[in-house]
């Protein structure tokens, strides 16, 4: 345990990017990273299952039924009991408090479904950014995983994949892409990354 970090995914939906986190750690590629904990603002969320089926505790704190400050108060309290270290959001769609960024300030991390600083920042999720690329008449998109801070997409970049986008592509069959070539490689990759990190200044 000593050198691995307590990690929890947060989740809202159907979980492929908890799945290429789950599926990256059984084939040895997160060795800093102890997946603790997967966290759902939804209590009908796939993801669970996924979580379920990997061995991994689950736990679910229902945004919709609770004030912000409610919501982030029960999440602080499991956070805390599980004595987790590193967050990742992989398809998490509750904004989070600057408070709380504030918080687990360099501990949170995301995935954001294009080539930050383009088409993203508030209003820009899911199809919506890639519909915008799309429009924009882009060549290249892809994806990027950066450190949460109390701007929408706005905190420090950890690292990026880009993606061609090809002739008579949908926003769907872009999404697809974008997921399966840049998103699901460079989200457990930067867990690991920012985990072992986290792990060399626990030694220093």
């Amino acid at each position: 345990m000593l050198n691995q970090v307590k990690t929890a995914v947060f989740v809202s939906g159907g979980g492929t990017n908890l799945q290429a986190i789950i599926d990256a750690s059984a084939r040895g590629e997160l060795p800093s990273v102890k997946l603790s904990l997967v966290l759902s603002s939804k209590a009908g969320a796939y993801a669970l299952e996924r979580a379920k089926a990997a061995g991994i505790e689950t736990a679910v704190v229902e945004r919709k039924a609770l004030s912000q400050e409610e919501f982030e108060s029960r999440v602080e309290q499991i956070l805390a009991e599980e004595k987790i270290e590193l967050i990742v959001l992989a398809g998490f769609m509750s904004i989070l408090s600057p408070a709380f960024t504030k918080k687990y300030e360099n501990r949170i991390i995301n995935v954001h479904p294009s080539l930050i600083p383009s088409f993203c920042g508030k209003g820009f999720y899911g199809l919506k950014v890639h519909e915008a690329a799309l429009a924009y008449g882009v060549k290249v998109t892809g994806a990027t995983v950066h450190f949460v801070n109390e701007i929408p997409d706005g905190g420090k970049i950890i690292m990026q994949k880009a993606v061609e986008v090809e002739e008579g592509d949908t926003p769907e069959i872009l999404q697809k892409r974008v997921m399966e070539r840049a998103e699901w490689k460079i989200l457990p990759a930067a867990t690991q990354k920012v985990a072992a990190d986290i792990l060399k200044e626990r030694l220093s």
